[in-house]
């Protein structure tokens, strides 16, 4: 369903107009959790400001959201654990948190079932989830145990001076020993699944570094400057060095085999005691070949 608006107007407001049938607060959740297209951008605020002639784009209006947070027992790689956080290297096939087309159990469930507190996080549904990485990509996530370490951590992100770096097999091999990829990424207008580099999306920049040769391709160090959704996958694409095994952007059956995309270091500065973190955790056994060090191509940036 596409809408547009004619006035100056919050968005969940502006969808109440418009669905009469469904009522304000419903809205509201739908858009803070499954967002919707404001001017091709995805937006989960409800109180967002629309301004006259954007377009408004949703889906369904679902019956239910359903979420589960059922504690589910499953073995989890904890790197590090204290009163105040967790790290955890989050295995391939995981999904983060529960959500309308979730099937399985989550990490969530997983964290939930351990026992403890955790923060409330960014919605009722993500307790703990400081940031995400996609159900293939295998790697190291923060988890916070209160809101206080939660705002904490979220503002390193924020203000990038917590650092995330991956390992990505690719396909081909770029000229260049290190360069950088400035474009901003938005929803792929012509498929909601996806996204895309497009004018006009939010500012994203990730740093590359070539480490080497792989029979397929390169193996490449990538460093997060921003956390869009998708956001490595998506620029390593538009520079035309799609991830090894991505089935949304670079689709079988060239790239068959599981996804090549792994965050095996992350640092930040604890927040109850001021310290420099920094944990390495090395890829899958079904990663890339990897003729050079792991930790030393993630550590000595």
């Amino acid at each position: 369903m596409v809408f547009v608006a004619e006035e100056k107007e919050r968005l969940d407001k502006f969808l109440a107009r418009m669905m009469p049938q469904e009522s304000r607060s419903k809205l509201a959740k739908m858009v803070a959790e499954q967002g919707v297209l404001v001017q091709g951008e995805d937006v989960r605020r409800p109180s967002f400001e629309l301004r006259p002639g954007w377009s408004v784009e949703c889906g369904e209006v679902p019956a239910s959201i359903p979420h589960d947070l059922t504690p589910v027992a499953m073995p989890l790689d904890v790197v590090y654990e204290d009163d105040a956080l967790l790290v955890v290297n989050k295995p391939r096939g995981l999904v983060v948190h529960p959500g309308p087309s979730v099937r399985g159990a989550t990490l969530v469930q997983a964290l939930l079932a351990r026992g403890g507190e955790l923060s409330e996080g960014s919605a009722p549904f993500r307790p703990g989830i400081v940031h995400r990485l996609d159900k293939e990509t295998t790697g190291l996530m923060a988890v916070a145990k209160s809101d206080a370490v939660h705002r904490s951590l979220a503002e390193q992100l924020r203000a990038k001076s917590a650092e995330r770096r991956y390992l990505a097999g690719v396909k081909g091999t770029p000229g260049q020993e290190r360069f950088t990829v400035e474009a901003p990424i938005a929803r792929d207008p012509r498929r909601p699944t996806k996204m895309a580099a497009v004018a006009g999306g939010k500012p994203a920049v990730t740093h590359f570094k070539t480490l080497c040769r792989l029979d397929r391709g390169s193996l490449l160090a990538c460093r997060l400057e921003t956390g869009r959704t998708h956001q490595v996958r998506v620029h390593l694409m538009a520079v035309g060095f799609p991830v090894l095994g991505d089935d949304l952007y670079a689709p079988p059956p060239w790239d068959a085999g599981p996804m090549q995309l792994h965050a095996g270091y992350l640092s930040f500065v604890h927040p109850t005691t001021g310290a420099t973190m920094a944990f390495f955790a090395p890829p899958p056994a079904d990663f890339a070949e990897m003729p050079v060090d792991p930790q030393s191509a993630l550590e000595e940036w």
